[in-house]
C-alpha cells in the first residue's frame, strides 16, 4: 500500500508540474498581451493550476479505485493533497458522493414517495432541526403533478413570488438548486449541504441509491434506521477506521447492528462510483477554485459537473 500510494503520488506530482509549466509558456503570451496587468496574470493562472489539481485529482481516483473492492476514508485519495512551489500554493480535496442521501430518490417517477427515503431524509432534517416540511416542498419540486402536498409548493406559488417560476417537475441537475425550492435557501441549504446529493450510485427514480457506510459521515448513517441512535453510528464510524466495511453484510459485525443491517442491506454499499473533487489555486494572493463530480466505471470516468469561480 505504501508503494501504491508514494507512485499515485508521483503521477500527482508529474500532473501538476506539468500543467504548471504550461501555465508558464501561456502566461508568457498573457503577459506580451496585458503588459503591467498583474491580477489578470495572476488570475489567469490560477485558474489553469485549478484545472491541473483536478487533472490530478481524477488521475489519483482512476488508479486506484477501480482495482479496489471497497473505498473508504483510509484511502489515500480522502486525504487532502497540499501542493506548495514558487509562485502558489494548490489543495486538492476528493469526497465520496455515494457516502451521502441522494435527494432524487426522494419520488418514485409515479409520483408517490420513496418511503425509506423520505424516512432518511425527515430523520436528518429533524438531526439539523429544520423544518419537516422541506420534504414536502422538495417532492412537490421533483414529481409532475401540480397537486402541492400539504406543506409543499407547486406552480401557483412559485408564479407569485417576486421572480416568477415553475418547479423543475424533473429531478434536480445540481445541489445549488436547491436555494430555488421553497424553504431551502439560505442556511436550511447550508446545512444539509455536506449530507445529501443530487448523484447516486443508481439512476434518479430506482428504488435505491445505495449509501457507501465507508465514507458517509454520522449523521447521514443515523438516517439509515430510526433505530441507529448517535451511539451505534459511533461504533459504525470506530469499526470501519481500524477495519473498513468489505461487504454490506459486515455491518452487521458492530455490537447493536445485528438485528438492524438484514433490513439496510439493498440500501448501503462499501464501494463509492461517484466522486466530487474540489481544487483550489493561490498565486501571488489570487485564489481560483474548480470543483467537479466525476463517475467512475471501471477504468474510465464521466463528467458529470464541473464550475469554475
Amino acid at each position: 500500500m505504501k508503494r501504491q500510494g508514494g507512485f499515485v503520488l508521483v503521477i500527482v506530482l508529474v500532473v501538476v508540474a506539468l500543467v504548471t509549466s504550461l501555465t508558464v509558456l501561456f502566461i508568457n503570451d498573457v503577459y506580451l498581451e496585458l503588459g503591467s496587468n498583474r491580477n489578470a496574470i495572476d488570475a489567469t493562472q490560477g485558474s489553469l493550476f485549478a484545472q491541473g489539481g483536478i487533472t490530478g485529482g481524477l488521475q489519483l481516483l482512476t488508479s486506484t479505485v477501480p482495482s479496489q473492492g471497497y473505498t473508504s476514508l483510509n484511502d489515500f485519495w480522502a486525504r487532502p493533497i497540499l501542493l506548495d512551489e514558487e509562485r502558489g500554493q494548490l489543495t486538492i480535496s476528493i469526497v465520496d458522493e455515494t457516502g451521502k442521501l441522494n435527494l432524487n430518490q426522494l419520488v418514485l417517477p409515479n409520483g408517490s414517495f420513496n418511503e425509506p427515503y423520505r424516512g432518511a431524509l425527515l430523520l436528518l432534517l429533524k438531526r439539523l432541526e429544520l423544518s419537516s416540511e422541506l420534504v414536502e416542498t422538495l417532492a412537490d419540486w421533483l414529481d409532475s403533478d401540480d397537486t402541492p402536498h400539504p406543506g409543499g409548493a407547486e406552480s401557483s406559488w412559485y408564479l407569485a413570488q417576486k421572480q416568477p417560476a415553475r418547479p423543475r417537475n424533473g429531478y434536480l441537475m445540481t445541489l445549488d438548486e436547491l436555494a430555488d425550492i421553497k424553504g431551502f435557501a439560505g442556511t436550511p441549504l447550508e446545512r444539509l449541504r455536506p449530507f445529501v446529493t443530487v448523484y447516486g450510485d443508481a439512476a434518479p427514480g430506482a428504488p435505491a441509491s445505495p449509501v457507501n457506510i465507508n465514507t458517509a459521515p454520522r449523521e447521514v448513517l443515523e438516517t439509515l434506521d430510526e433505530r441507529i441512535s448517535p451511539d451505534l453510528a459511533g461504533r459504525i464510524t470506530e469499526h470501519r477506521r481500524l477495519t473498513p466495511f468489505k461487504y454490506p453484510a459486515q455491518l452487521a459485525q458492530v455490537p447493536g447492528l445485528e438485528s438492524i443491517a438484514p433490513a439496510l442491506l439493498s440500501r448501503i454499499a462499501t464501494k463509492g462510483t461517484v466522486y466530487r473533487l474540489r481544487s483550489d489555486a493561490t498565486v501571488n494572493g489570487s485564489t481560483r477554485s474548480v470543483e467537479a463530480v466525476v463517475r467512475l466505471t471501471g477504468g474510465s470516468s464521466t463528467l458529470l459537473y464541473w464550475r469554475e469561480f
